[in-house]
C-alpha cells in the first residue's frame, strides 16, 4: 500500500475479507465482536499501520475528548507549572490537550480560539493576552454563544461570565509590603529619602493594579513617608532590564525593588548586576518563585503561588462544566505564601 495514503477501515476489511461494519465495530466497540474476530482485525490494523481518526470519531459520538489550552506566554515558568498540571490531570480523565502559545499576540489568540471551535473541543482553559478592562476580543461573543466549556486561568476577560482560577494579587502585594517594613524599611534604617521602586506590568492590567494596591495601601497605613515609584511595562524580562537601568541612571539607587512577576524580578536583578550594585545594598523582592537561583546561592524573597495547584483546579472546574453545562460559573482564588 502506498506510504503516502492513510490506511482506512475499508483497507483492513479487504485485507481480512470482512465487512466495513465488522471492522469498525472491532476497532470502536470491541465488546460487540467475537474475541477471535477482534484479534484478527486488530492484528491486521497493526500490520497495515492503521491510525484511527480521533477527531472524526469524536464528532460521530458527539463526545469530543479534546481540551484546548490557550496561554499568552510559555516563557513564564509559572505558566509552565500550570500547564503541566492541566496536561497530567487531563490524561487521567482520558482527554487530550491542544496547546496554543499566543506569545502575547491578539491575532494569534483569535486564531487559536477559532481552531478550537472548529475542532469542536469539549473545553477551553484560557489565559488571555490581556486582562485590561477594555480588552474585548471579537471571539468573546462566539465563545459565550458556543457549547464549549470555558475556564479562565490567572488572567481574565473583564465581565466575561466565565469561570476562573485567579491569584489573590492584592494579598500578595500586602505580604510584600509587610516584608519590606520588617527588613528594608525598619524604623532604625528609615530616612526621609526612602524610595520603593515597583517594576510593574501593563498600567491597566487588573493583576498589576491589584498587586500595586496591596503594597501601596499597606505602606500608606504604616509608613506614609516612603515614596513609591512605579515603572509600567509588561510581564517580560527585557523591558524590565531597560527600565530599571534607566531609573538607576536618573534617580539613583532605591532602598528596595519590587518585581510584580518572575521575569520582571529577574530583569531587575540583571540591571543591578550591570550597574555594579551589590544586592546587599538594597532589598529585592518579587512575586512567584525564581527558578534555579539557589544553584548560584542567591536568595530573593518572593510570594510564591502554587502554579500546579492552580492548573489542577482549572482542569477540575472545566470538567465540572463539561459534565453540567448549566453549572453556575465559579471563581476560585489561590493565595500565595511568602518564602524568604
Amino acid at each position: 500500500m502506498p506510504a503516502s495514503r492513510k490506511v482506512t477501515i475499508a483497507d483492513i476489511a479487504r485485507h481480512v475479507g470482512m465487512t466495513n461494519i465488522t471492522v469498525s465495530r472491532a476497532l470502536n466497540k470491541p465488546e460487540m465482536v467475537r474475541p477471535a474476530t477482534r484479534e484478527r482485525i486488530e492484528q491486521a490494523a497493526l500490520e497495515l499501520g492503521y491510525v484511527p481518526n480521533a477527531f472524526a470519531r469524536g464528532l460521530k459520538r458527539s463526545d469530543s475528548r479534546l481540551i484546548g489550552v490557550v496561554t499568552a506566554s510559555l516563557d513564564n515558568p509559572f505558566y509552565a507549572e500550570m500547564i503541566k498540571a492541566i496536561s497530567r490531570h487531563a490524561k487521567q480523565h482520558d482527554y487530550a490537550i491542544m496547546l496554543f502559545d499566543t506569545d502575547g499576540d491578539p491575532r494569534l489568540e483569535a486564531m487559536a480560539i477559532e481552531t478550537l471551535l472548529s475542532y469542536q473541543a469539549a473545553g477551553l482553559i484560557l489565559s488571555p493576552v490581556s486582562d485590561e478592562p477594555d480588552y474585548r476580543p471579537d471571539y468573546l461573543t462566539r465563545l459565550q454563544a458556543s457549547d464549549i466549556a470555558v475556564v479562565q486561568l490567572d488572567r481574565t476577560l473583564h465581565d466575561s461570565g466565565f469561570s476562573a482560577v485567579v491569584l489573590d494579587n492584592r494579598w500578595a502585594g500586602e505580604r510584600v509590603a509587610h516584608y519590606l517594613l520588617t527588613h528594608a524599611f525598619t524604623p532604625e534604617r528609615r530616612t526621609r529619602h526612602d524610595r520603593l521602586l515597583v517594576v510593574a506590568g501593563p498600567e491597566h492590567s487588573r493583576i498589576s493594579r491589584e498587586r500595586l494596591q496591596g503594597v501601596q495601601q499597606t505602606l500608606k497605613d504604616q509608613a506614609p513617608d516612603i515614596a513609591i515609584d512605579v515603572l509600567w511595562g509588561d510581564y517580560t524580562l527585557a523591558p524590565a532590564v531597560a527600565q530599571v537601568r534607566d531609573d538607576l541612571d536618573q534617580s539613583g539607587m532605591p532602598r528596595a525593588i519590587f518585581g510584580l512577576n518572575q521575569l520582571i524580578t529577574l530583569g531587575a536583578l540583571k540591571a543591578l548586576r550591570e550597574a555594579g550594585i551589590d544586592r546587599d545594598q538594597l532589598s529585592v523582592v518579587g512575586i512567584d518563585r525564581l527558578p534555579y537561583l539557589d544553584i548560584f546561592d542567591i536568595t530573593v524573597p518572593c510570594v510564591v503561588h502554587d502554579g500546579y495547584r492552580a492548573g489542577a483546579q482549572a482542569l477540575e472546574q472545566l470538567l465540572v462544566q463539561m459534565r453540567d453545562p448549566q453549572a453556575a460559573p465559579r471563581t476560585l482564588t489561590v493565595r500565595g505564601e511568602l518564602v524568604t
